[in-house]
């Protein structure tokens, strides 16, 4: 029996098994890459360091009247016959500004007149015949009785006179209060009454603005309200462009629960263009205060976030939420968010993303 043998197949067989016997050697032999390291960027850092401030705080509010008086009048049913002011008008303290028709009161108040004249002419006679009892009893002539009843009409005659007095009194206080006057001095802020008019009693006639003086209302937010006190100068802008002087009169106690917002109240020095009832801004100055500050172009905005890149141990760039404050020349205030002594990247901050490794320069010197 012959036997064939395929020789270029076993040939085949015998290159493949060599081919795999030799790749683990190749690979074997083959050296590992490291992975490319991100280049590190270069920057310039600044330290936050703690700096005293002169500190405003800027609040917006409503002009109102230091002290707004209603006028109107105590008697009622008569028609005002004269109105002697108009809105806008300066008053002073007691001055006329409406007259009434008094008819009525000046009729009774001759009456209350002619009544005390008549119980002032009952009680002389009744004095005149008291003193003749009197010397009639020191002779012996009239008896006790007699005599106590002398000084009984006497003494009713004097209390018929008080109350005719009291009686005049009365209608010539009816009659002074169809004169309306001026509680305060102060300037005229509103007026309803018009002549002819039947005025009722207690209804709003008028309003004062007392000596003239405005405040401004200002809202101040409820974490700056502590720094706000009484006594404080400030600049109260007008919406329309108007200034003057102002101080703090008070601070009110209280916080809107709503709004987070408390009231302090800025006396105007000189109101000048200012009306109740208009808008307006004003600068309080708070005086000097420490803050913790850091350049101003270390501060940018990730997702619409203020924040900072610090520095930490490694040389890495950390991207922190910050809150602030009052800018100052180049320089603003950190609020919140940042430690004193924490460094953060000055220059190339723009560029950054979290957890960037950076390699730290000198700042370039000023010119």
């Amino acid at each position: 029996m012959r036997v064939f043998t395929d020789r270029p197949g076993r040939a085949r067989i015998a290159l493949l098994a060599l081919v795999i016997a030799a790749a683990p050697l190749a690979a074997c032999g083959k050296k590992e890459e490291a992975p490319k390291s991100k280049p590190a960027m270069t920057v310039t850092v600044a330290t936050a360091t703690p700096q005293t401030l002169s500190r405003r705080v800027e609040v917006t509010g409503t002009v109102t009247a230091w002290n707004e008086v209603i006028v109107g009048a105590e008697t009622g049913g008569l028609t005002a016959v004269q109105v002697l002011v108009d809105e806008g008008d300066w008053v002073r303290q007691g001055q006329l500004i409406v007259k009434m028709n008094d008819t009525l009161q000046r009729a009774a108040l001759r009456q209350a007149d002619a009544q005390v004249q008549s119980a002032r002419a009952t009680q002389a006679e009744a004095d005149a015949a008291l003193g003749r009892s009197q010397q009639l009893k020191a002779q012996g002539y009239l008896s006790q009785a007699a005599l106590d009843q002398a000084l009984a009409r006497q003494r009713t005659a004097a209390a018929g006179v008080a109350q005719a007095e009291a009686a005049r009194a009365s209608a010539a206080a009816q009659l002074e209060q169809t004169n309306l006057r001026a509680p305060v001095s102060g300037r005229v802020s509103s007026r309803t009454v018009v002549k002819g008019q039947i005025v009722q009693p207690g209804a709003e006639l008028f309003r004062l603005v007392r000596d003239g003086r405005l405040e401004l209302a200002g809202e101040v937010p409820e974490a700056q309200l502590n720094q706000v006190r009484a006594g404080m100068p400030a600049t109260v802008t007008g919406d329309e462009g108007g200034q003057t002087a102002g101080v703090v009169r008070l601070v009110t106690p209280r916080v809107d629960a709503q709004t987070r917002v408390g009231l302090a109240r800025v006396s105007l020095s000189a109101p000048g263009s200012f009306k109740p009832g208009m808008f307006a801004k004003a600068s309080i100055d708070v005086g000097d205060q420490p803050a913790l500050v850091t350049p101003q172009s270390a501060v940018v905005f990730r997702s619409g976030k203020a924040g900072v890149y610090v520095i930490d141990a490694k040389g890495d760039a950390r991207f922190r939420e910050v809150a602030t404050g009052a800018r100052v020349g180049t320089a603003v205030e950190i609020v919140s968010g940042l430690r004193e002594g924490e460094r953060v990247v000055v220059s190339g901050a723009g560029f950054l993303a979290d957890g960037d490794h950076v390699r730290v320069v000198a700042a370039p010197p000023k010119p």
